[in-house]
């Protein structure tokens, strides 16, 4: 697609262009083995909500779990390119691991996600690990007391092909540059090994704009890539961020996009809706701005102890620079079961918006199409226009977010006209 067409949301005319040129790839997410994950996380309904989703591609997740790699090797099938596929549908062996050691005298905690380009390398993973007398089956992130410099050598030794992608690198327990366990360079946690980091995630509290502050970034080339981190199957965890590459069924040409930079673009919520952007105390329901923490000194005024801070502030604090990147795309949108609870003023997972969810999906496809794509005109055959007008607001990223803070999810919130009308369902 042409950069004059690079918009945050798209005319109807582009539709065509964009759902046979591009890709859309959540490859960031976990298994049923993973901690705090669903107990139905498997690959029928991966697949299923996938597509629901509008997403092209996923990740396995979790390949280092013994089980759940056993049910990889022997449900998707090799394409010969580096790509596997369950159903028809594509998946590249991925998987989230932890690394909690000490560095410079301080405890760290990361996690990173790895890309790994075929059955063969992800079993010589487990040989070293298991070498090392790692444990892989207590949990589908398993943790590991190595730190990520030593451990991107090791994998590297293994093959070059492995991509290692820092994740939700602001969040501020494990994110790489976390507020409360993290590092303030990518040289700093990664050393030498530097070299071999071409991107980070932003996770779901920051997004493009907030790390092209970081000037390291823009001069390490570094790409800038989005993912779910998805512990559910579900439609508004799915793919509620992703990355957009262009269309390719080769694992080789995926990675080369992401290590040139060469790839379209991102699917971002509002950054405010993450679980960490704000600092606060959840169990003193506080939160504040980066601005009045400052004034606080970083203390909760309720409680006295410090808080937890988020992303916005931790951005800010390393912010050294701006650069534009006008040839990527930024899709900011929010899940549309958000949209439809909004709407409502009941849960995503309540019978009456997905009553709406339904019908929407029937008539339209998916979940992407709908959000960027459907035109006014034909949303309201479907739906009133009060609802329209909310995924249009939507689709430009125009829907205001009270900020998440301290492991609280964001509150999309009604404004003007919208939270006036009378609600027709």
């Amino acid at each position: 697609m042409r950069e004059d067409n690079a918009e945050k949301s798209f005319s109807t005319s582009s539709a065509q262009a964009w759902s046979n040129d591009w890709l859309f790839a959540d490859l960031h997410l976990h298994s049923r083995f993973s901690r705090a994950c669903s107990s139905s996380l498997n690959f029928d309904n991966l697949v299923k909500w996938a597509k629901i989703k509008g997403l092209n591609l996923l990740g396995t997740g979790d390949f280092t779990h013994p089980v759940w790699f056993k049910e990889i090797k022997e449900k998707l099938k090799p394409n010969g390119k580096g790509m596997y596929s369950y159903q028809g549908f594509d998946f590249v062996i991925t998987g989230e691991l932890s690394f909690i050691y000490t560095h410079n005298g301080r405890g760290r905690k990361v996690h990173l996600n790895f890309l790994i380009p075929s059955i063969e390398i992800a079993e010589n993973i487990h040989s070293f690990l298991d070498a090392k007398g790692f444990r892989r089956d207590y949990d589908g992130r398993p943790i590991f007391g190595i730190s990520c410099e030593e451990f991107v050598k090791e994998m590297m030794e293994i093959s070059k092909d492995i991509e290692i992608i820092p994740a939700h690198i602001w969040t501020p327990y494990f994110g790489v540059f976390g507020s409360m366990s993290g590092f303030d360079s990518l040289e700093e946690a990664f050393g030498e090994q530097v070299g071999n980091i071409h991107a980070i995630e932003t996770g779901i509290s920051s997004d493009r704009e907030m790390n092209l502050k970081i000037k390291e970034f823009f001069e390490k080339k570094i790409s800038i890539v989005s993912f779910s981190d998805s512990h559910s199957f579900w439609p508004w965890r799915l793919g509620r961020e992703a990355t957009v590459f262009k269309k390719t069924d080769s694992y080789l040409e995926l990675i080369r996009q992401i290590r040139e930079n060469d790839f379209v673009g991102t699917v971002e919520t509002e950054p405010a809706y993450g679980k960490y952007h704000w600092d606060g105390h959840r169990n003193c329901n506080f939160s504040c701005s980066p601005e009045e923490s400052r004034k606080l000194n970083g203390i909760c005024p309720r409680c006295g102890k410090s808080l937890t801070i988020g992303v916005e502030n931790r951005v800010e604090s390393l912010a050294d620079g701006l650069e534009k990147e006008k040839n990527k795309i930024e899709l900011k949108i929010l899940p549309l079961h958000e949209i439809i609870s909004l709407y409502k003023g009941i849960g995503v997972n309540s019978k009456g918006v997905w009553m709406i969810y339904n019908k929407l999906i029937e008539k339209f496809g998916n979940e992407f199409n709908i959000l960027l794509e459907v035109s006014k005109e034909k949303l309201l055959g479907e739906i009133d226009e009060i609802l329209a007008d909310l995924i249009l607001k939507n689709r430009e990223g125009k829907i205001k977010v009270k900020p998440g803070y301290d492991g609280v999810y964001g509150e999309a919130i009604l404004e003007g006209k919208f939270e006036k009308q009378d609600k027709l369902f």
